[in-house]
């Protein structure tokens, strides 16, 4: 199963980190107000950035990494697709 890693910059200029095995259907989710509760009331939300994984554990473990940057270096991992 293939897994993702994104971020999303809602309408509010804040930034969401998350995980899915199907990133089209849950951006799609993300931005009819039933993906999350902290992106309900952001919409609509843009794609800034994704990665694929080949597990889900894989992307979990990368989604926690992020969340756990400064702004900063979260849009800094958008703008070049660098790992962190």
């Amino acid at each position: 199963m293939k897994a993702w890693v994104y971020i999303l910059m809602c309408s509010d200029g804040t930034l969401y980190t998350g995980w899915t095995n199907n990133i089209e259907k849950r951006l799609a989710s993300h931005n009819r107000g039933t993906a999350s509760k902290y992106t309900r009331g952001r919409r609509p939300v843009e794609l800034i950035f994704k990665k694929e994984f080949c597990t889900k554990e894989e992307a979990m473990s990368q989604e926690a990494q992020i969340k756990s940057l400064k702004r900063s270096a979260k849009l800094l991992i958008a703008k070049t697709g660098d790992k962190i």
